[in-house]
């Protein structure tokens, strides 16, 4: 059964940093792109990142662009977002999605997702 677990929320100052993780399991990890998505209370779900695992090829949201940084350990099938320079509007539940990544392509924050984690809490005060 494939499964991704995030984790590494949790209530931080604003300008501080936070790493979160999501542990993929049950499925060929090469083979997919992983994305960040965030929702935050009232707004709708925004994709900030994703990494392609078959060429490393990175996107990253203008939200957050310069401040997040994804990165892929193949080896133990886990992505992180390191997530620095937070502001309270950086507060939301993020979470992790994977689809399959084609040879000619790279990850999107736009493609339909094959797997779903189920989130984790970032708050970051004022």
């Amino acid at each position: 059964e494939a499964q991704l677990v995030e984790s590494g929320g949790t209530l931080v100052q604003a300008g501080g940093s936070l790493r979160l993780s999501c542990a993929a399991s049950g499925f060929t990890f090469d083979d997919y792109g992983i994305v960040w998505f965030r929702q935050a209370p009232g707004k709708e779900r925004e994709g900030i990142s994703c990494i392609s695992n078959r060429d490393g090829s990175t996107y990253y949201a203008d939200s957050v662009k310069g401040r997040f940084t994804i990165s892929s350990n193949n080896a133990k099938n886990t992505v992180y977002l390191q997530m620095n320079s937070l502001k309270p509007e950086d507060t939301a539940v993020y979470s992790c999605a994977a689809h399959f990544v084609l040879l000619e392509y790279g990850c999107s924050i736009l493609y339909e997702m094959d797997y779903w984690g189920k989130g984790t809490l970032v708050t970051v005060s004022s």
